[in-house]
């Protein structure tokens, strides 16, 4: 089964790259994966990052997902009550 990392609805663009950066604890949204990597021990650069193994590539990525799903399970039940 192929995995695809695309967002279903569009719109929600802006939604999740916010909650991306709360969760990094970062003010800009695009610098919550280099936080992360910083986090992990994960040398990332802006620009072009083909030489990364696919290994610490996937550290950055699970990181930020996983806590990503959590808090919206977390804000689901919340307003499920």
């Amino acid at each position: 089964m192929s995995r695809r990392n695309k967002i279903l609805v569009p719109e929600a663009r802006v939604g999740l790259d916010e909650l991306k950066a709360k969760l990094s604890n970062v003010n800009k949204e695009q610098d919550a994966k280099y936080e992360i990597a910083k986090e992990q021990g994960i040398e990332l650069t802006r620009g072009y990052n083909g030489e990364m193994k696919a290994k610490d590539a996937g550290k950055v990525g699970g990181s930020i997902g996983g806590n990503m799903v959590k808090e919206m399970v977390k804000m689901a039940k919340g307003n499920m009550k």
